[in-house]
C-alpha cells in the first residue's frame, strides 16, 4: 500500500507543478492588451486599452459565451465572433484592393492577381505591429476601413437583433457600449491573425482555420496529434495487461447469502437529506424544459412555435440556465450523497449535522434562484458592468453566475467539507481495514471544497487567456477530476459495506484508479486551451496527457460485465438492481461519451477544425449527462434504497432507465452527430467561419436534422418524467413515515425472490 500512496502523491504533485508552470507561461506570453490601437498613416487612435477591457465586460454582460463564441469557446447558434470578424475583414480588404487595382471583385481575379492581393493581405494582418515601448498596435488605413464596416455590421446585429443567431432586438442599444464591444471583438481577431514575436504562427496557434489569410494548422499540432494517438494505443495495451494480471489479486471474499446492510442504522440527519432529492428532481425537470426551449431557438430564432419567447427569455438566458442547472443538480446530488453516507461511515451522528444540512439546503435554494434571477437582470442590462460581474452574468460557460453567488457557494462547500470530513476522520481513527479507502475519500472531499475556489482566481478585468485558464481548473479539475475520484471511492465504499469487495482491496483499487485517472486528467486540462491565446506548450502537454485520460475508459466493458455479474450473484442483490443499472449506464457512457466522443475532439488536429461545433455538443451531452448525470441518479437511488422500507415497483424505474438511455442515443445519432460531421467537413474544406454561419445551419439538410432531434428529446424527456416521478413519490413516502419498518424478505422491487437454502435473508436494509 505504501508504493500505491507514493505513486498517487507523485502523480498529483508533479502534475500540478506542470499545470502551474503552464499557467505562468499563459500570464507571461498571452496576447498583449495595447494602450492604444493607432492608424499608421494618420496616427488616429482607434481604440484604447480601456475600450478593449470594458468591451470584454460588455460582452460578458449580454451573455458572453452564451451568445456565440470567442476563440471557439461558447454556444453554437450565433457565429464565433473571432472567426466571423476575421473572415469579413479579409473579404472586405480583398474586394477593396481588387476594385482599386483591377476594377472588379476579388472572386473575378485570375490566379496570379488573387495570389498577389492575398499576399498583401497576409502581410497587412499577420505582421506583429505591437510596439513594446509605447505599448501600441499599428493598423493600416485599409484595415481601418474594414474595421469600420465590421463595426456597423455587428452594432446592427446586437442592437437590431438577428433571428438566425437567436439575438433579440435591443440586446444592446447603448452606442458607447456597442463601440466598446467591437473593440473587444477586434482584439480577439487581432490575436488570432497576428504572428507571435519571432514565430510563424499566431497567438492562437493559427486558429481559426481561415484560408484567405493562410491560417492553417501548425506543424506542431500535427506532430502532437499523431503522438497522442500512438500513446493512446500504447497505454491501452499496458493498462489492459495490468488489469488482466492484477484484477483478481484482491482478497478472496465469500459473497454473503443475505444483505449485510439489513440492519443498517439510520440517523435523523439522513431524513433531512430527503428533501434535497425532491428539489433536485424539480431542477432536473426545469433543466430539460429549458433545454427544449434552447434547442428550439436553433430552428425558430426568436420564437417558440410562434410565441415570441425571446422577449422574455432570450436564448442567452435559456442556455445559461440550462447549462448551469446541469452543474447545480449534479453537484447537489453528489454533495447530498456525501452528507447521507457520512454518519454511516463514522457510525455516529456529529453535533449540529442536521442543522448544517438544513442550512445548506436553504443556501442551495437561495444560490440557485438568486443567481438565475441575477443572470436574467444582467442580460437585460439592468446592472452596470461591475454590478453585473458580482450579481449578474459573468459570461463564461458553466460558471455564468455572478461572483457574489460564486463566493456564497464556496462558503457552502467549505461547510459541506467540514460536515463530511469530521465523520470520515472519526472513522479513520478506528484504524481498521477501511483506513486507506477513507483516507482517499477524505482527500477527494477536501479537494472538492478547495478546487472550487480556483474559479475566484481571476477578476473583473482579467484577460481572456487568464480567465480561460482558471475556468478550466474549475470545470475540468473540479467536476471531471476530483468529483470523479469522490464518486469512485463512494461506490467502492458502498460495495465494501455490502461485503462484495474487502475494504482493504477497495482502498488499494481506489487509490490506484485515482492515480491513473489524475495522471492524465490534471495536465489533460490543457486540451481545453490549445487555441486560447496560450503558449504552444499547452498543445504539446495537453495532447499527450489528454490521450491518457481516455486510457482507463477503454476498460469500461470489464466494469459493465462485473457489475452485471454482481447483480446476478446473489438474490438479495436484486434489491439494488436499479442503482447498479445506472452505474452500468455510467460505465457505458464513460466509454462512449467521455472516451470515444471525447477523443474525437481532443487531439489538436481535431479540435483545430471542430472546436465549438456540434461535435462538442455530442461530447457534452453524452459525458455530462451520460456519465455525471446518470451517476447522480444512481446515487439518489442508492440513498433512497438504503432509507426505504418498502419494495419498489419496477415499472417507473425501468421506463426511466431505458427511455433516458435510448433518448440520449437518438438525440446524438439522429441529430447532433450528423450536424457536427457536416460542420466539420465545411470547416476543413472552406474555413471555420463557414461551419458556424447561418447559411449552413439553416440549410434544408441541417434544419431537417435539427427537427430529427425531437425524436430523441421526447424519448429522453419521458425518461426524465418517470425518474422524477419515482424519486418524488419515494421521497415523500419516506419523509412521511414515522419510523423504519422491515418489509417482506421474500419480495424485492415488487418481485418474488427465492432465498438461498443456507440462510434465510432479511432483504430490507432496515
Amino acid at each position: 500500500m505504501k508504493k500505491t500512496w507514493i505513486t498517487f502523491i507523485s502523480v498529483v504533485v508533479l502534475s500540478f507543478i506542470t499545470l502551474i508552470w503552464i499557467g505562468t507561461e499563459v500570464y507571461q506570453t498571452q496576447p498583449p492588451l495595447p494602450e492604444t490601437v493607432v492608424v499608421k498613416e494618420t496616427q488616429e487612435v482607434l481604440y484604447t486599452k480601456a475600450d478593449i477591457q470594458i468591451g470584454q465586460n460588455v460582452w460578458e454582460s449580454i451573455g458572453g459565451m452564451e451568445v456565440g463564441s470567442i476563440w471557439g469557446h461558447g454556444s453554437y447558434v450565433a457565429p464565433d465572433w473571432t472567426a466571423d470578424w476575421i473572415h469579413k475583414e479579409a473579404v472586405f480588404m480583398l474586394d477593396a484592393w481588387a476594385k482599386s487595382d483591377f476594377n472588379t471583385t476579388y472572386e473575378n481575379l485570375n490566379v496570379e492577381q488573387k495570389a498577389a492581393i492575398k499576399a498583401r493581405l497576409i502581410q497587412d494582418v499577420k505582421t506583429n505591429t505591437y510596439n513594446e515601448t509605447d505599448q501600441s498596435i499599428t493598423i493600416s488605413e485599409s484595415r481601418l476601413a474594414a474595421i469600420k464596416e465590421n463595426i456597423k455590421y455587428y452594432s446592427s446585429i446586437f442592437s437590431e437583433g438577428h433571428e438566425e443567431y437567436a439575438i433579440p432586438k435591443g440586446a444592446l442599444v447603448d452606442p458607447v457600449k456597442l463601440e466598446q464591444l467591437n473593440a473587444f471583438l477586434f482584439w480577439t481577431s487581432w490575436a488570432a491573425t497576428t504572428y507571435r514575436p519571432g514565430q510563424d504562427y499566431t497567438y492562437t496557434s493559427n486558429w481559426p482555420h481561415e484560408p484567405l489569410i493562410d491560417n492553417t494548422i501548425t506543424k506542431g499540432s500535427l506532430v502532437w496529434s499523431g503522438l497522442s494517438v500512438v500513446l493512446l494505443l500504447l497505454f491501452i495495451g499496458i493498462l489492459t495487461y495490468y488489469y488482466l494480471v492484477n484484477h483478481e489479486k484482491g482478497e478472496l471474499l465469500e459473497k454473503p447469502n443475505t444483505d449485510p446492510l439489513t440492519n443498517l442504522k439510520l440517523y435523523p440527519s439522513q431524513k433531512a437529506i430527503l428533501k434535497y432529492f425532491v428539489v433536485i428532481s424539480l431542477l432536473i425537470a426545469l433543466q430539460v424544459i429549458l433545454g427544449a426551449a434552447t434547442v428550439h431557438y436553433t430552428v425558430e430564432g426568436q420564437s417558440f412555435f410562434g410565441f415570441d419567447l425571446s422577449q422574455y427569455l432570450p436564448y442567452s438566458v435559456t442556455r445559461t440556465w440550462h447549462t448551469q442547472l446541469a452543474v447545480f443538480w449534479i453537484a447537489a446530488t453528489w454533495l447530498a450523497t456525501g452528507l447521507f453516507l457520512a454518519p454511516m461511515i463514522s457510525g455516529k451522528e456529529m453535533k449540529f449535522q442536521r442543522f448544517g444540512i438544513n442550512f445548506l439546503f436553504g443556501a442551495l435554494l437561495v444560490i440557485v434562484l438568486g443567481s438565475m434571477f441575477g443572470e436574467w437582470l444582467g442580460i437585460h442590462q439592468f446592472f452596470d458592468l461591475t454590478t453585473n460581474f458580482f450579481f449578474g452574468h459573468q459570461g463564461y460557460e458553466y460558471m455564468d453566475l455572478g461572483r457574489f453567488w460564486q463566493i456564497f457557494l464556496g462558503i457552502g462547500l467549505v461547510l459541506w467539507v467540514i460536515m463530511v470530513s469530521r465523520h470520515i476522520l472519526f472513522a479513520i481513527r478506528k484504524n481498521d481495514a477501511s483506513k486507506h479507502l477513507l483516507t482517499i475519500l477524505l482527500i477527494s472531499v477536501m479537494a472538492i471544497g478547495m478546487f472550487f475556489f480556483s474559479g475566484l482566481m481571476y477578476g473583473e478585468n482579467s484577460t481572456l487567456p487568464v480567465i480561460n485558464y482558471w475556468r478550466w481548473w474549475l470545470v475540468h479539475l473540479w467536476v471531471e477530476g476530483f468529483f470523479e475520484v469522490f464518486a469512485t471511492v463512494i461506490i467502492a465504499y458502498i460495495f465494501s459495506q455490502m461485503k462484495i469487495i474487502s475494504a482493504k482491496t477497495a482502498g488499494r483499487v481506489s487509490i490506484a484508479s485515482a492515480s491513473i485517472f489524475l495522471a492524465g486528467g490534471i495536465i489533460g486540462t490543457l486540451h481545453h486551451l490549445y487555441y486560447s491565446g496560450t503558449p504552444v506548450q499547452a498543445i504539446a502537454l495537453g495532447a499527450t496527457f489528454s490521450a491518457l485520460e481516455v486510457v482507463p475508459l477503454t476498460l469500461m466493458g470489464f466494469e459493465i460485465r462485473e457489475n452485471w455479474n454482481l447483480l446476478k450473484s446473489r438474490p438479495w442483490m436484486q434489491k439494488y438492481k436499479w442503482p447498479i443499472f445506472f452505474f452500468i449506464a455510467v460505465a457505458f457512457w464513460n466509454f462512449i461519451g467521455a472516451g470515444v466522443f471525447g477523443f474525437l475532439i481532443n487531439p489538436p488536429i481535431a479540435l483545430y477544425y471542430i472546436q465549438g461545433l456540434n461535435t462538442t455538443a455530442v461530447h457534452a451531452h453524452t459525458a455530462l449527462f451520460g456519465v455525471y448525470g446518470m451517476l447522480g441518479m444512481g446515487f439518489i437511488l442508492i440513498c433512497l434504497r438504503f432509507y426505504s422500507n418498502r419494495s419498489w415497483n419496477n415499472t417507473k424505474l425501468k421506463r426511466a432507465f431505458w427511455f433516458l438511455n435510448i433518448g440520449l442515443v437518438a438525440m446524438v445519432v439522429l441529430s447532433l452527430l450528423p450536424i457536427g460531421i457536416i460542420q466539420a467537413y465545411t470547416s476543413i474544406t472552406n474555413g471555420y467561419s463557414f461551419a458556424r454561419e447561418a447559411d449552413l445551419l439553416y440549410s434544408p439538410t441541417v434544419q431537417t436534422l435539427k427537427w430529427m432531434r425531437v425524436i430523441g428529446d421526447v424519448i429522453f424527456s419521458i425518461g426524465i418524467f418517470y425518474f422524477c416521478w419515482f424519486t418524488i413519490d419515494e421521497t415523500i413516502y419516506n419523509f412521511k413515515r414515522k419510523k423504519a419498518l422491515n418489509h417482506s424478505p421474500s419480495e424485492i422491487n415488487g418481485e418474488k425472490v427465492k432465498e438461498p437454502a443456507a440462510e434465510k435473508a432479511e432483504v430490507s436494509i432496515l
